[in-house]
């Protein structure tokens, strides 16, 4: 009785305690009403089917309008006070609509082919909205529970795909809370970074009176194994995030070597022996050679095989960054292109490429599960030794469960499906290479290897005389190009009916120049050719528009009659 007594005293010190921090007892309850699912189930019901119908609206519209300027967003932006008290849902809905909603990139769009991010299969919304009221959390066992189980076996068929390694192995390791056969984060820079951060302290680790890099830090670790610094190579064609990893890591960012490409975009061997023997005449270890599997900028894959031996005579970890071309492994067609990487230490995948689900799925794989030690993190209150905790070997906290949007790519698109669409990517980028070889005013610069290609818009007489003029004749006109073309991508973008990215490259059949180009992802599997002959055509009409064309036309007269008819010749 009197445990009931203190209990209801405690309840209504706990009222009059609430009571006096929200005198508005109307307000308190609109407050806790938004936490409960089952009260005012009408206004609820309307606002997800509101929400539902604008994520359709929103997510399949095409690139048919202008783009507002960003500054003009900003006004809309600029007040940085938190509204006192909240505004009715019809509200702000109409706000997300005429304000947010209504200038968000439709990357969906089958006009959209300048970055990675694409169309998504229908199941995801709806498998998001779950995600989201779950708000589970993948650091903690008891946050997670059953997704701990489910990540840990989607991890397995990553690392089945790269390494295939037989059932038994599997049996062992899956579901082994001490290792990790790999590790879900939000992307290709921290799967970058928590490799590199596995192979440095596996590099140095505890011996004799050396505690181990971790323990004792980097200067301590290059002065027991009598190492002058420490070095990552990667072709120039590496991803920044490299550069990053570095810099966090202690290193410093001439630690990075940039090696030279060939005219394909692939790591010269040649070029990377003599780096390495330069660093060995000033005692710098190799720490990881990097193999790329799928360029950022063209999609070039490095020869994996061969850096694999060279990775072992140096005696040194070899990674793989597959961040952009990893989900080719799932092509019976394409996937001897990757050959060798079955022998990397680590490699990267970011399943937010073309494995189709939404942005923050990275993945780093290790060879040997045992790699995961090296950077295992313990505490009290969570991720404590012995546990299964995710967060063990992650270099992220709180995560969540992205690996059921890939659980569910696997099970509802299947090995199969998802084979056929990477084809017919690569299929796509091959046909486009073709379309833009026929046109008179079109180069191509870059074949591709993937579904990723470059080119740039150059008239027939101005590629003419940059083969035969003096250099400092060609210098002009490279530099008149580049604007060109960089003011033609500016154009699209703010037209707003197609898009391509840029980038500049230094291709080797133009003595390394400085070239700005437009680059063309083709994952979405809705791009039609007709899509593309049209932003051909639409880039052709922005290039005669921009103000860099007349002096284009002062370095060198063209003849657009001429070149007209041959491109309609060229079309038939």
């Amino acid at each position: 009785m009197q445990h009931l007594l203190d209990s209801l005293n405690r309840d209504e010190a706990d009222k009059m305690a609430l009571d006096a921090l929200y005198p508005d007892k109307q307000e308190w309850q609109a407050l806790l009403n938004q936490f409960i699912s089952h009260v005012d189930e009408k206004e609820l019901l309307e606002l997800e089917t509101t929400l539902a119908g604008d994520t359709v609206t929103y997510c399949h519209s095409e690139l048919n309008k202008p783009v507002c300027e960003l500054t003009e967003l900003e006004k809309t932006f600029s007040s940085v006070n938190i509204p006192e008290f909240p505004v009715k849902t019809g509200t702000y809905v109409q706000y997300l609509r005429e304000d947010i909603l209504n200038h968000v990139i439709p990357v969906s769009s089958p006009a959209f082919v300048g970055h990675m991010t694409s169309a998504l299969p229908t199941h995801l919304p709806a498998l998001g909205k779950i995600l989201t009221a779950l708000n589970q959390n993948l650091v903690k066992l008891e946050t997670s529970h059953v997704l701990t189980a489910l990540e840990r076996q989607v991890l397995g068929m990553m690392h089945k795909l790269i390494y295939n390694r037989d059932d038994d192995f599997y049996q062992q390791w899956l579901h082994n809370g001490d290792h990790a056969l790999a590790t879900f984060c939000s992307g290709g820079t921290l799967a970058n970074l928590t490799a590199m951060w596995a192979c440095r302290n596996q590099l140095m680790p505890a011996k004799g009176d050396f505690a181990g890099i971790a323990r004792e830090g980097l200067a301590r670790g290059l002065i027991h194994y009598g190492y002058s610094g420490l070095a990552i190579l990667v072709s120039e064609l590496g991803h920044y995030s490299l550069k990053k990893t570095v810099d966090v890591l202690g290193l410093g960012q001439d630690a990075l070597v940039k090696v030279d490409t060939d005219k394909d975009g692939r790591i010269c061997i040649d070029a990377l022996r003599a780096q390495l023997q330069n660093l060995h005449q000033r005692n710098i270890k190799p720490m990881a050679i990097v193999g790329i599997a799928g360029t950022t900028e063209t999609g070039a894959i490095d020869p994996l095989n061969v850096l694999a031996d060279i990775a072992e005579q140096e005696q040194c970890h070899f990674h793989v960054d597959a961040a952009w071309g990893g989900a080719s492994l799932l092509s019976e067609r394409y996937r001897h292109l990757f050959k060798g990487i079955e022998r990397a230490d680590t490699v990267t995948i970011d399943a937010h490429k073309q494995m189709y689900v939404p942005m923050g799925s990275g993945m780093v794989l290790f060879r040997q599960p045992a790699l995961a030690d090296a950077i295992a993190q313990h505490a009290n209150y969570i991720v404590r030794k012995g546990s299964k905790d995710l967060g063990r070997h992650t270099l992220e906290g709180s995560r969540s469960a992205m690996s059921l949007m890939l659980h569910s790519n696997f099970h509802l698109l299947g090995r199969r499906g998802l084979g056929h669409l990477i084809d017919a990517g690569i299929d796509k980028a091959k046909q486009f290479a073709d379309l833009i070889r026929q046109q008179e005013d079109f180069e191509l610069i870059s074949e591709p290897q993937l579904c990723l290609l470059t080119y740039r818009y150059v008239p027939r007489a101005v590629l003419q005389k940059l083969r035969e003029e003096a250099e400092p004749v060609r210098q002009k006109l490279n530099e008149a190009l580049n604007a060109l073309n960089q003011n033609i991508q500016t154009m699209q973008w703010a037209a707003g009916k197609t898009f391509v990215s840029r980038t500049c490259l230094h291709p080797v059949q133009w003595s390394r120049q400085p070239t700005i180009v437009f680059r063309v992802v083709l994952a979405n599997p809705l791009t039609t050719p007709e899509i593309l002959e049209n932003m051909l055509e639409e880039q052709r009409r922005l290039a005669q528009q921009s103000p860099y064309w007349q002096v284009l036309q002062d370095l060198c007269p063209i003849d657009l009659k001429r070149q007209h008819n041959n491109k309609c010749a060229n079309s038939l």
